[in-house]
């Protein structure tokens, strides 16, 4: 926490110090930018910048032009910038912050406002994209937001972020709209080719991947018709290594720790202490002295929070992308010209996790977990357990392998007409598929039972413990396939497990529209238009019925015959000496193999049924949903141009109308199982103002109101949610009991927002701007946790939660606490913030150095939002929206001739909210700040050949995450990818 306050310190005077900056090399280069006259032509010839450079002063001219407050990148910038997609392209923009999974840009922040409530839109048409992550980035994309690691940022030539509302731009963002554009063949005259090849190299994995980008692009002699190609690949290997808690609970969670024998433990008000009945029985309770008194009391309170898995791991990642766009433009008459274009990318890959783990600390004793602990030493600090020494602690080696393939495809059909001079349309026609299918997710694992002596210590190195496993991990003696002490009953507990989770999301977008612009006279433009989208979102999910169900080891068959040795973990992660470099980790290969677990059929042996069981199994239900929404919207818009006391002034007034038409249905896993569906529908009306003002013909202030909406979210995958869906779903056996009910009559965010700029054009290419912001959000959807026994449950809904889903066999009894979620409407807040932005060439200096150039951008963003801690709302904490990081910076120093091009570009992102409030009695998750530093360079060896070199994340940042409170952040992930350089070659005809 005190870290991220210096750091908002520190980039709050990086803000104050760019108008200072501005104001020393403004009056220096207004001179220096006006040549002296002369009667002579001038024999030197010209240097025409057209690399980087120019693509800066090209997307000032985009914005300066604008009524609303618009940033924009063109061609040469995304194609040039050290970066693996869009996302972390669009970082470079003022106000928007992105976030990674396994060290690629996933998803983008608008000025506090997550991927949720921006809107994307590809060639006009607004698309998603879907694709699968680590379960600590989101897992699978089952809601709103765009991922943008799905494309290659080679496929496009622009990106416009679009930050106010004008009626004519379509609802559904309360933070911004991203219009992506693909290149087409108009853009250029007659025939153009480019191809670039690059290798890269991660220092982590040791491993090299090549990248790989084509484009061809021809126009008839007439300039009737056009036809454009471009083709993208990329290939990546690497591995994300770090600590990770899964979290942190409460001390008397899951039953408490177990008691000293004859020991009268606390019994905190919460009604979930340890008791000495709780002990498992037949294990061997800690002895009764006077240290493990004492270390059982310092730990036993519900306000002593304790890791819930404790793991190290190494995910090793791979990753093929290939993507194509194809455009064909055909102009049959001067009036008219018809476009088509085509969007595919196909996103494959694999991830296989290996963590070592002790699982006893979250779960309860009917699944052999912490009731049964021995606390023999502990040290407690900031309300949690930095160090312990613990008996009766079971350990576990697991091995996850997914497969995930995303397949994009997009067709359009754009047709512009002019009817007149002064009287055009233009009809489009499209849609978007994204399909994303994990086929494959299985998990094997193998355990130890019961040790003695198992430790941990945080002290010194909160993010990577010093863990003593009580035994020698190396060894596959000493593991266990199944507990042999335990026997082959399947009821035995606790087991190896063989968990099958194939699962996929399947979205889809179709839309058309016509737009009419009609010319008045010089000064006044009347735009009208009409809507139709269709949002289908489809996800399935299947589960093993029983994944604790597995057969003995055939005759002769060793642990050692179905695992291996992982070797050389930690590099560069800081872990302290005497911690596991190397441990056993099943062969997950080997074992599907031997038991021929895909096969769907009976194996012939006790346990041996791995059929996929489809939706039978309760805890897969809420994956399995579909979505349809159907919104039709119109507008009418006002562009005018006045003059206000001699100073030009530009805008637009309109309103836009919209009517959304919701079904949802899915499956409860109460009530047997069966299909729940339902319906909502509401209408919105958005007014809108935008104006511009050239106070001078450098200086322009813009203004911008406007009422705004966001439709609600489908899911949050941290949260373990369905939003709209109306499900119902239980958890009623150990180790953890929850519940959840869907909400499909939520209405959508809404807001009125407010933006004020001011933008100083004041020497050529150059640009010093301040925005402010302010949104007031009439309406949010939050989610609600609350700890309830079994029987009020039932009496909350009697048909859901029937008394026989709780049973004695599975640990649940009425009166057992289940945390129930749900998402309700709540009235918001409010989030106001401003953004600084400096950007100029240095050209007014001498020779080299007029080839420098720099761009800077600060965000800051404050908000306060009520997020309610019980059913009823009459319990509050306020707190920042969910991911807002209160403060951003983007910082870029380039360098530019007529041979070099050479850049280095730092992103900060401060520490924002993941979930508030947090699971398992945290009052917040949130992430650390992130400081991202890349750097590229190229050199053209002629006009059409240069060499490239770019690094990627140089600064091999780390990705942490924490759960707590004011006074407590406890390390829920801890993981690094290590720092990524590219060398290529480019060539352009």
């Amino acid at each position: 926490m005190s870290k991220a306050h210096a750091s908002r310190t520190t980039a709050l005077r990086f803000g104050a110090s760019l108008a200072a900056i501005a104001c020393a090399l403004a009056a220096t280069n207004a001179q220096a930018q006006t040549p002296p006259p002369s009667d002579e032509p001038s024999e030197v010839e010209a240097v025409v910048v057209t690399g980087f450079r120019q693509s800066l002063a090209s997307a000032i001219a985009v914005k300066r032009q604008e009524v609303t407050v618009v940033d924009a990148i063109k061609a040469e910038d995304i194609a040039d910038f050290p970066d693996l997609n869009i996302a972390e392209a669009i970082q470079r923009i003022p106000g928007i912050s992105i976030d990674r999974d396994a060290g690629e840009g996933r998803s983008i922040t608008v000025r506090g406002l997550g991927s949720d409530f921006t809107r994307t839109r590809i060639n006009g048409m607004e698309a998603q994209a879907t694709t699968g992550g680590t379960d600590s980035s989101g897992g699978a994309n089952r809601g709103r937001g765009f991922d943008f690691n799905v494309f290659a940022s080679d496929l496009f030539s622009g990106v416009t972020v679009r930050k106010t509302a004008s009626a004519e731009t379509e609802e559904g963002s309360l933070g911004a709209t991203v219009d992506l554009t693909t290149t087409r063949p108009f853009d250029y005259k007659g025939f153009k080719m480019a191809m670039s090849a690059q290798y890269g190299y991660n220092d982590l994995s040791g491993e090299w991947d090549p990248r790989a980008a084509f484009l061809i692009s021809d126009t008839t002699e007439d300039g009737r018709f056009g036809a454009l190609f471009s083709v993208a690949y990329s290939k990546r290997n690497l591995i994300e290594e770090g600590f990770s808690s899964v979290r942190w609970e409460r001390a008397t969670d899951n039953g408490g720790f177990c008691s000293p024998v004859g020991y009268a433990p606390q019994n905190p008000a919460s009604g979930s202490g340890a008791s000495a009945a709780n002990c498992t029985t037949g294990v061997a309770r800690p002895a009764n002295t006077a240290s493990n008194n004492a270390a059982y009391t310092a730990v036993n309170a519900s306000t002593i929070f304790a890791p819930r898995l404790p793991r190290y791991g190494r995910l090793v990642h791979s990753q093929d992308r290939l993507g194509y766009t194809a455009s064909f433009q055909w102009k049959p008459t001067d009036a008219t010209t018809v476009t088509f274009d085509v969007l595919y990318s196909k996103l494959e890959a694999t991830r296989q996790e290996n963590f070592l783990e002790s699982l006893s600390f979250s779960r309860n004793a009917s699944a052999g977990g912490k009731p049964q602990i021995g606390v023999v030493s502990a040290v407690v600090a900031n309300n949690m357990i930095v160090a312990g020494v613990f008996n009766n602690v079971d350990v576990r080696s697991e091995q996850r392998y997914d497969e995930l393939s995303t397949e994009f495809t997009q067709p359009t059909l754009t047709v512009d007409h002019r009817f007149s001079d002064n009287f055009r349309m233009r009809a489009f026609l499209g849609r978007a598929t994204s399909d994303f299918d994990n086929p494959v997710q299985t998990t094997v694992t193998l355990d130890r039972q019961n040790i003695q002596g198992y430790g941990w210590d945080f002290q010194g190195h909160m993010n990577t413990p010093l863990i003593n496993y009580g035994f020698d991990v190396t060894n596959p003696a000493n593991w266990n396939w199944r507990d042999v002490s335990l026997g082959t009953a399947v009821t035995a507990v606790p087991r190896s497990e063989i968990r099958i989770r194939p699962n996929g999301v399947e979205t889809k977008f179709t839309a058309g529209q016509l737009d009419f612009v009609w010319d008045l006279n010089d000064d006044l433009t009347f735009k009208f238009g009409y809507n139709y989208k269709k949002f289908d979102s489809r996800s399935f999910d299947r589960r093993r019925t029983d994944e604790t169900v597995v057969p003995a080891l055939p005759v002769g068959t060793t642990v050692a015959d179905i695992s291996m040795l992982l070797r050389g973990f930690g590099d560069g992660l800081g872990q302290p000496g005497g911690n596991a470099t190397s441990w056993v980790v099943p062969n997950l290969p080997v074992i599907a193999s031997l038991f021929n677990i895909y096969c769907n059929c009976n194996t012939g042996v006790p346990g041996g049924d791995f059929t996929l069981t489809s939706t039978t199994n309760g805890n897969a239900r809420g994956g399995n949903r579909f979505i349809s929404e159907e919104d039709r919207s119109y507008y009418l818009q006002l562009d005018f141009r006045t003059d206000v006391f001699s100073m030009p002034l530009r805008g637009n007034v309109g309103f836009r109308g919209v009517n959304t038409n919701l079904y949802a249905e899915g499956y409860s896993s109460t009530g047997g199982g069966t299909k729940v569906y339902g319906s909502h529908e509401y209408q919105d009306y958005l007014p809108s103002l935008n104006l511009a003002l050239n106070i001078t013909d450098d200086f322009v202030a813009r203004f911008g109101v406007a009422k705004v909406m966001a439709r609600p979210q489908i899911g949050n995958t941290l949260a373990g949610t369905n939003y709209l869906v109306p499900t119902t779903s239980l958890a009623p056996s150990s180790p953890n009991f929850t519940a959840s009910i869907g909400n499909v009559n939520l209405d959508p965010f809404r807001a009125t927002t407010y933006d004020l700029s001011f933008e100083w054009y004041f020497a050529k290419d150059s640009l010093l701007s301040a925005a402010f912001f302010y949104k007031d959000i009439d309406t949010y959807i939050q989610i609600i946790r609350q700890d309830l026994q079994y029987q009020d449950l039932t009496a909350l809904n009697p048909s859901a939660f029937a008394p026989g889903f709780c049973q004695i066999a599975n640990g649940c009894s009425p009166t057992t606490i289940f945390q129930l979620t749900s998402a309700v409407n709540t009235k918001g807040g409010p989030l106001s913030g401003f953004e600084l932005s400096y950007q100029q060439p240095f050209t007014f200096l001498p020779a080299p150095f007029n080839g420098l150039g720099v761009l800077l951008n600060y965000t800051k963003v404050t908000s306060e939002i009520d997020y309610c801690n019980n059913a009823l709302c009459t319990l509050t904490v306020t707190d920042d929206l969910i991911n807002l990081s209160p403060t951003a910076y983007n910082a870029t120093l380039y360098y530019e001739d007529e041979k070099l091009s050479a850049r280095v570009s730092a992103a900060w992102r401060d520490e924002y909210l993941q979930n508030v409030p947090g699971r398992n009695g945290n009052l917040v998750e949130g992430k650390t700040e992130t400081f991202n530093v890349d750097a590229s360079m190229s050199y053209k060896l002629t006009d059409s050949v240069q060499v490239t070199f770019e690094g990627l994340n140089l600064t091999d940042e780390f990705n942490r995450q924490w759960v707590g409170d004011d006074t407590r952040s406890s390390t829920s992930v801890y993981h690094h990818t290590g720092r990524q350089v590219y060398f290529g070659v480019r060539y352009t005809f």
